[in-house]
């Protein structure tokens, strides 16, 4: 079973698909692959600089994903433009690792994708598993991590699609607004009624 693991920012997806690694299930993380396929040297990264100029590069050649972060997520149409660039080499590469461990024998792989539902990447999965938490709980929590204002954090919280808006296309939802161990008892829940052996 390919099951997509999604949320939004803020709403604890990473420590759900950590809890998933911890239980030998293999986890595709989109997030990692992207920083992958951006690296100095990449043909991802040549076009980006081709079309955000050399400002979004340190004196390294390394992507400064923060500056290229500032230009992108007040701009609809900018952020269009890097991710028709990153997209189709971030799938290529989950794929490629989808394929090697359905070789080495595994029937069940997550797909950790942030932005499963703003990419439309429904056709990749057979099941998506979504971690929710309430807007108040997103915005506190986001403000903490990231040491932001509430501004920047709604800004952020904004650019993807609302968390309650999310639920209905999802096959299970995890309410990541309590303790952990609630956390990972809904986790093993909903992997048991899946049929998943773990």
């Amino acid at each position: 079973m390919l099951i997509g693991l999604t949320g939004g920012i803020a709403s604890g997806k990473s420590t759900v698909s950590r809890m998933i690694k911890s239980l030998g299930l293999p986890v595709i993380d989109a997030d990692v692959i992207a920083r992958e396929v951006v690296e100095p040297g990449t043909e991802c990264l040549k076009q980006i600089v081709s079309h955000f100029g050399s400002e979004v590069l340190d004196s390294d050649g390394v992507l400064k994903r923060k500056k290229l972060g500032e230009i992108i997520f007040s701009d609809q149409k900018k952020r269009d433009v890097l991710n028709q660039i990153v997209h189709p080499a971030v799938r290529k590469r989950m794929n490629e690792q989808k394929e090697h461990y359905l070789a080495s024998g595994f029937q069940t792989i997550v797909y950790d994708i942030p932005l499963l539902y703003e990419s439309n990447l429904f056709h990749l999965v057979e099941k998506v598993l979504l971690v929710y938490v309430d807007e108040d709980t997103q915005l506190f929590r986001l403000m903490e991590r990231d040491n932001i204002n509430k501004e920047a954090a709604l800004s952020r919280i904004l650019s993807q699609q609302a968390l309650i808006d999310k639920k209905a296309r999802a096959d299970a939802i995890i309410d990541n607004g309590g303790s952990i161990l609630e956390t990972e008892n809904q986790l093993h829940a909903i992997l048991k009624n899946w049929d998943i052996p773990v």
